[in-house]
């Protein structure tokens, strides 16, 4: 396969990462992983690392079985998160157990699958525009939905945070959204970002900044222009970028390859 890959975080202006973000290859398949933790007291980056393990481990398995779909692979495997992270001990105190959003992608075949639970975005971005992306799961973003309040309202809006789907937290909570599978064009970007990222910029602006520029000077700007647009009050930024393309770097190896990104 032929891509460019580049993963970036940054703490922000808050007092810990709770972003995880993590990738995993072989010759048969790219597998693109984020989760972003919730809750400061609650240790969310237990819940958030968990989510990115859970999928990289996984990603060994799947790649010695040919025949398995990686629509399923995605469900289960978020799935079997979602079960590791509710057996984490709970904090009575504050009434509640670790919480993640996670959102993860899957490249085989030429065709990205997808699916996520929260707020934690996927792009799929060609020729300068979003050909599709997730939507939030958020009461903010269901009320965009229903016209009562406009995009960018939304986007500054102070319940913009609150979601209504995660893994952990609440048991029953939990659901995972699939997305229609795309077949990739040459030069197509792939974007998984958390919300820290997506935030203070408009979807336009994201899918414009990729044309024609690598995808790690990108990636590197957006996550410092994020933070100094938020004006002290950034959340955590992290994202991770990938082009596809016969133009792009090889990359051989039957063995299964992972580079999980340390929090800093």
């Amino acid at each position: 396969m032929n891509f460019s890959i580049h993963q970036v975080t940054s703490i922000g202006n808050r007092k810990y990462n709770q972003d995880r973000v993590a990738y995993a290859y072989n010759n048969d398949a790219l597998l693109m992983v984020l989760a972003d933790g919730m809750g400061g007291h609650l240790h969310g980056e237990l819940a958030a690392e968990l989510a990115v393990g859970t999928f990289v481990e996984s990603f060994g398995r799947f790649v010695e079985s040919p025949q398995a779909e990686p629509q399923k692979f995605l469900e289960e495997t978020m799935l079997h998160a979602n079960q590791r992270i509710l057996q984490l001990p709970h904090d009575k105190r504050h009434g509640g157990s670790p919480g993640t959003t996670c959102v993860a992608a899957m490249i085989r075949g030429g065709k990205v699958y997808w699916g996520h639970a929260g707020d934690s975005r996927l792009y799929v971005l060609r020729n300068g525009r979003v050909l599709t992306r997730t939507h939030d799961h958020s009461m903010v973003y269901q009320w965009l939905q229903w016209g009562l309040i406009s995009a960018e309202e939304a986007r500054i809006h102070p319940q913009r945070n609150q979601i209504t789907n995660c893994l952990g937290g609440v048991e029953n909570m939990f659901y995972i959204e699939p997305g229609e599978p795309v077949e990739l064009q040459n030069d197509d970007v792939l974007l998984l970002g958390s919300d820290g990222l997506w935030g203070p910029f408009t979807d336009a602006e994201l899918a414009s900044v990729f044309v024609s520029n690598p995808v790690d000077v990108v990636l590197e700007n957006l996550v410092v222009l994020a933070v100094r647009r938020e004006k002290g009050r950034s959340d955590n930024v992290t994202g991770i970028a990938m082009r596809w393309g016969g133009s792009e770097t090889a990359h051989d190896t039957a063995e299964p390859v992972s580079h999980v990104l340390e929090p800093h």
